[in-house]
This record gives C-alpha cells, structure tokens and sequence, in this order.
C-alpha cells in the first residue's frame, strides 16, 4: 500500500511515543525491553528522517519539540485504537456475549436472527437467557436485553427499540373450514394467553379496541406461555391474537393466516437494552448494535 512508502519504521514510533511519555530515552528503553543506546538511535534515525531534531538534549534530561509533541498525540491515539482493535479480536475467540429475552421473544425471533448473525460471525459466542420474569440487569451476567415496555428503564440504556401491531391469526385450514370472514360474527374458538403479566393483550383487549364484544365470546383454550398459544393456533385449534413482530415468519411460511383487517397498536415498544453498569466489550457492543438494527428493519 502507497502510505507504508510514507511511514517511517514502526518500531521506531513505539520508541518515540515511549520517550515523549517518559521524557526519558532511558525509561523507554526499559518499558520496550531493549537497551538505551538502541532507543537512541532509532530516534537519531527517525530525526535525520524528518529533517529536523525532536528533542531539545539537556545533560540530563530530554524535552520533546513542538513538532514532535504533535506527532507524539497523534501516535499515542492510533496505538491505542490498534490496541482495543487486538482486544476485540482476542475477545471475540473467548467472550461470550449473553442476550435476555421473553421466552416468546426468544423463540419467534431472537433466535432465527441469532442464526442469521452467526452466519456472518461464526466467531462470536452467543449465550441465550430466556425468562419472562424481569431480568435482573443489575448484578451482571446479561450484556444485552430485549425487553418489552415504555422507557425510559432505571436499570438499562436503550440502544433502539420498535413498535408493533396486534390482529386475530390462525391457521388456513381452521380458516378455510370456518366463515373466517365473518369474523368476529360466529362460532369461534378462541385461544388466550393467560398470564399475570398484563403487557400480554388479551380478547377482550382486543374486542375492547373494537368497541364491541360478540356474545359468544368464549376462550376454549388458555395456555401460560404464548409459544404454547402460537402453536396452538398453527395446528388449527381456533384463533389466537398475533403479535406482528413475533408471528412474521409464520406466515411467510404459510402456517399461519391473518384473520380480517382490524389490528392496533401495541401501547409499549421492544426495547434493546445494555446494563448501566455494565462492563463494556467492543464484542458485546458489535452484537447490540447488530440486534438493534435488525429490530428496526
């Protein structure tokens, strides 16, 4: 490359950026391991290279130019941005970044795109946490969070977030032998996710929405988590509320069919999320910044 032609030795650098920090060729020498004849004379190398001294020489001492304090900066800079570039490729072999998330979240869309991003950085470790109890983003062991809500958080910084749109799906034989199009006039059986967790909607969140309720309203069956509700509702067991950021994959693939034209919007957000106090890693950052805008594509 053309700018290696321009560049006088490397080595020569790190000993001159050692000598401006101590102001000593001697203490420069003993931090590079070499002697101190050796430091002088790559900087007596590097001066008749520019053309000009870089320290003024006391009897005992050693004072960068002006000249040489500005190329000093500037040397100190890039080998500290070379140095965090090594880390981060030497962690990338070792670390391994943990992502928190739903039990839903996890399954229906942190993991395909877990195996999207692994595609492209197989190197880096991945360790999932999954749990629909709030994590605990307090005492480490979490890098990154999705969780579901309206921020501001007291215990994480949001990186991005994205809302979503809530409407009836089911599977398209349950909707090709019911007058699915009637819905909600008719005979339905109607799948709930029952939960104490109230950011989950619920039927009669949704008919509430409508500013109806049909009067044969009836949840035949109620399950805990809303992986079990989504299965349910792909094996044609009646129609279940999808979640359009969840459920996008089913029906691309076919499995499951939106039912109508009515949907809302959910009140909160999926929120990336880092700890407060987390200890940051330029592998765990990468991770993050990729997750956060795959959730706003």
């Amino acid at each position: 490359m053309q700018f290696r032609k321009k560049l006088p030795s490397l080595t020569a650098l790190v000993a001159l950026e050692a000598a401006i920090r101590h102001r000593s060729f001697t203490a420069a020498a003993n931090e590079l391991g070499v002697t101190q004849a050796a430091v002088s004379r790559m900087i007596a190398l590097l001066e008749d290279d520019f053309g000009r001294p870089l320290f003024n020489r006391g009897h005992r001492s050693i004072e960068p130019t002006p000249a040489c304090l500005i190329l000093g900066a500037t040397l100190a800079d890039s080998f500290s941005n070379i140095a965090d570039s090594v880390d981060a490729v030497r962690a990338s072999v070792t670390d391994v970044v943990t992502i928190g998330a739903t039990i839903a979240f996890s399954s229906f869309w942190l993991l395909p795109k877990i195996a999207e991003f692994r595609q492209i950085n197989p190197e880096i470790q991945i360790r999932v946490v999954s749990q629909d109890g709030k994590l605990d983003l307090r005492h480490g062991g979490i890098d990154i969070a999705i969780r579901y809500g309206v921020p501001p958080f007291n215990d994480a910084t949001v990186l991005g977030s994205c809302g979503d749109s809530i409407y009836p799906v089911c599977s398209p034989n349950y909707a090709a032998s019911h007058r699915i199009r009637d819905f909600p006039n008719g005979d339905y059986e109607l799948i709930e996710t029952d939960v104490p967790n109230r950011s989950w909607y619920r039927w009669e969140d949704w008919f509430s929405r409508l500013g109806r309720k049909p009067d044969n309203l009836r949840s035949m069956l109620r399950f805990s988590h809303y992986t079990e509700t989504i299965y349910a509702a792909r094996t044609g067991q009646g129609v279940a509320l999808g979640w359009d950021t969840l459920i996008k994959t089913f029906l691309a693939d076919g499995s499951l069919v939106k039912v109508g034209d009515t949907e809302f919007e959910a009140e909160g957000r999926y929120n990336v999320l880092v700890p407060l106090d987390a200890k940051r890693s330029a592998i765990a950052d990468f991770t993050a910044g990729w997750l956060t805008q795959a959730l706003q594509r």
